[in-house]
């Protein structure tokens, strides 16, 4: 009884916290000069012209004229000056924002790494603290920056993205608008040096310019727009009582590139549903920790660490047998999904080789439990 009260409090308190954070916005783009900042300073005229009390908080414009332009008759907060390496720098003035308490802040480049000695490692962890000020933020981010999807751009373009976004952050956004170019009109600007300067034009039409990187990424915007639409459409427009609660179980092993790949693949089935997600690793007595390579044991904590960014709890289990393991979890947590890697990975053929196998299927069949193998 005492438990139910808990919770309803917390509820509540839940509640008055969301109505007072402030609104989010985000603009995706499938690559950099698609017209995000150009669209989110047009955005902000229309606003000042409205009466709302709008404020720059950041703006790259990487000096093209167009963009730069906008900036005018727009009230800009200053930005705080840092000294890095014999350098002064300038970051996003997170205090400043949240003390001027515009009603709107445009703050660009979301996936943006600070500079050491900021108050925030990243500028989404900046812009979580305005919007929990109750300040609404406008922001922008490239598709190949959204956590989840690094894997599948490092393939498409051969570029790994250092700077990401975990998807949680898109989560909570009330507002994701895709800013749009074919192909053809992105390398038309990028020759015109639109989007580049010149000694750049080159080497960026040999990487992510190509047009068939161009359309794989564009594809990938669409359809990251899309879920977050239907995921907003699922929770706000559908009754709650017709949702399926869903529950996903990434299995993994000390394997480094399988554990990352389930782990990112189910982070983005989990956000589609919008639903809890856990990352269950079985600790077998061979990977004790005096048997395991301190390199494995490295690459666990990193993909550890990578799930409580995606947003996952982490289950960390000892036993001799995986199969069972996995079973009396899913059982214990209410999953509906289990997701591992394809068959030719080590978690899987550990699972093959038990003779529990059939037991797992069984129980995961009679429980309404789906098996999905990860390519």
């Amino acid at each position: 009884m005492e438990d139910n009260k808990e919770n309803t409090v917390k509820h509540f308190l839940d509640l008055i916290k969301k109505s007072r954070r402030g609104k989010f916005k985000i603009y995706i783009g499938m690559s950099a000069g698609v017209g995000k900042t150009y669209r989110m300073l047009q955005e902000a005229h229309s606003l000042l012209r409205n009466g709302i009390d709008v404020k720059i908080g950041f703006i790259e414009t990487h000096n093209r004229p167009e963009t730069h332009a906008l900036l005018d008759g727009l009230p800009i907060i200053p930005r705080r000056t840092l000294f890095y390496k014999g350098k002064e720098l300038e970051e996003l003035d997170v205090q400043a924002v949240i003390s001027l308490r515009p009603e709107v802040v445009i703050v660009d480049e979301l996936a943006h790494t600070n500079i050491e000695g900021s108050e925030n490692e990243k500028r989404w962890q900046d812009v979580m603290q305005i919007l929990d000020a109750g300040i609404n933020v406008i922001s922008a981010v490239n598709i190949q920056h959204i956590e989840s999807l690094n894997e599948e751009v490092k393939e498409i373009t051969g570029v790994e993205v250092k700077e990401r976004v975990p998807d949680s952050v898109l989560a909570q956004a009330d507002e994701v608008v895709n800013i749009d170019l074919t192909a053809d009109e992105l390398i038309t600007r990028l020759k015109e040096g639109k989007i580049y300067q010149a000694e750049k034009i080159e080497t960026a039409l040999q990487n992510f310019f190509k047009s068939d990187h161009i359309l794989q990424l564009r594809e990938l915007a669409l359809k990251e727009v899309a879920s977050q639409v239907e995921r907003k459409v699922e929770t706000e427009v559908t009754k709650p009582n017709t949702l399926k609660h869903e529950r996903f179980l990434a299995c993994i092993s000390s394997n480094e590139k399988t554990a990352k790949t389930v782990i990112r693949k189910t982070a983005r089935l989990a956000n589609y549903y919008h639903s809890k997600w856990y990352v269950l690793y079985v600790q077998t007595p061979n990977e004790s920790p005096d048997k395991i390579p301190l390199d494995k044991q490295r690459h666990l904590i990193n993909n550890f660490k990578l799930a409580t960014e995606l947003g996952a709890e982490i289950i960390k289990v000892e036993s001799s047998t995986v199969s069972k393991a996995i079973i009396e979890q899913a059982t214990e947590r209410k999953i509906t999904t289990i997701c591992v890697g394809k068959p030719h990975l080590n978690l899987l053929k550990i699972i093959l080789a038990t003779n529990v196998f059939n037991e797992l299927l069984k129980k995961l069949s009679s429980n309404d439990i789906d098996l999905v193998i990860l390519s």
